[in-house]
């Protein structure tokens, strides 16, 4: 029987990445594609629906309805549009779901797509940040496999095959410094949106490139890391490789440290999420070690990366805390890449507003149901407009 197939974010880096791997593994032939979603890229969403025989596709926006309805035409595809679709999407049953919707937006899909006992390959970043414990708690409420996609926490996942986590005493993820890793850091008040977007080693989305720039992204994983893993935050290191080759390393109470090496290549985690058990071919480079040469690390330092510091903060406060950093994180990226504020600033604004929302509503500490987390996140949005507006005005 082919296993069902759903993306969520189809026309984004990851999900293209996927969309290329179930090429390359039959496509329609091979799989029965329930569902793809994606966003203004309508024509590309058309495209791959159509490739892949896709029951459904739907935009995000639903002025794009038409668009998509009209590039489908001919075809089998149904065309919808909107987040009541994208949930009706969900709801369609799956064997195997990509999650890979950029922001809060992706959270209800993906929790909506555990109750088919599914496994979810989780590219989401916010999930796990923002509700990690209600995440993993419904999949297990449904017997639902929940698969990490980002390269780190795969790696991380990977080397723990067979061992007991009980036995791990740290965990240690790698990031490449992104695009100002060299950069003196009296030099970072004057970096624009278009340096911050040239990232060295990967090639991904603005936002993620951005967030690879100011560390952003490697905070979101660190948080990741504590809630899908259960591992004491102190026990979880960051370190900067500018390679990108290792992709994490998990040190066990032997001394023995197993690391994960690999291309800098999403195929390779996202091929792992989509064969596993198994391991399939897959179309990555394979490293030539001696050409490589040798790797090199350097201290994640915490006064040019503020961020990696706002991670630890939030994973020892716990509660919606994360829903405040992610929230607040997003309003502070736009605003960068609209050149409203400096790209040191991101960092002073989300923490202007996690100590807003913690120390003076307390919000942080209401209780961890998915209502509140979604009220959190908008709520963390507004006040981050506010510490912006006020950021231009002084």
């Amino acid at each position: 029987m082919r296993r069902r197939i759903t993306i969520f974010g189809s026309t984004g880096s990851i999900g293209e990445n996927t969309v290329d791997l179930l090429t390359r593994q039959g496509g329609a032939e091979a799989y029965d594609v329930v569902a793809l979603s994606g966003g203004r890229n309508v024509a590309r969403l058309a495209e791959q629906a159509k490739e892949l025989q896709a029951d459904v596709a739907v935009t995000a926006f639903p002025e794009c309805y038409d668009a998509l309805k009209a590039a489908l035409a001919g075809s089998n595809v149904e065309a919808a549009a909107g987040q009541e679709a994208l949930v009706a999407a969900a709801d369609r049953p799956a064997d195997w779901i990509m999650s890979s919707i950029v922001g809060a937006a992706g959270l209800v899909p993906g929790f909506r797509a555990l109750r088919h006992g599914t496994t979810l390959a989780l590219a989401n970043k916010e999930s796990l940040v923002t509700a990690g414990p209600l995440l993993l708690a419904e999949a297990e409420r449904h017997g639902a496999t929940v698969m990490p996609v980002d390269s780190e926490h795969s790696a991380v996942f990977q080397a723990l095959v067979g061992e007991d986590i009980a036995a791990v005493e740290r965990i240690i993820i790698t990031a490449s410094g992104g695009a100002f890793r060299d950069w003196p850091i009296e030099a970072l008040a004057s970096a624009t949106p278009e340096q911050a977007s040239s990232h060295p080693n990967w090639a991904m989305g603005q936002r993620i490139t951005v967030d690879s720039a100011s560390m952003f992204n490697k905070a979101l994983e660190l948080i990741e890391t504590k809630e899908y893993f259960g591992i004491d935050p102190a026990r979880i290191e960051a370190v900067v490789h500018p390679e990108s080759l290792i992709h994490a390393l998990v040190g066990f109470r032997d001394g023995a440290i197993m690391a994960h090496v690999g291309p800098p290549d999403m195929r390779h985690a996202i091929g792992y999420a989509l064969n596993w058990p198994d391991r399939a071919e897959l179309p990555v480079a394979r490293l030539d070690l001696a050409q490589i040469g040798q790797l090199n690390f350097r201290p994640a330092c915490e006064q040019r990366w503020p961020a990696l510091r706002l991670a630890r903060e939030v994973m020892s406060a716990g509660g919606l805390s994360g829903a405040v950093f992610n929230g607040a994180k997003e309003r502070a990226l736009d605003a960068f890449l609209d050149r409203r504020i400096g790209f040191l600033q991101m960092a002073q604004v989300v923490e202007a507003v996690l100590d807003r929302l913690s120390h003076e509503t307390g919000q942080t500490n209401a209780g961890m149901i998915l209502d509140n987390v979604l009220a959190t996140d908008r709520l963390a949005r507004d006040t981050a407009d506010a510490v912006i507006a006020r950021t231009n005005q002084n």
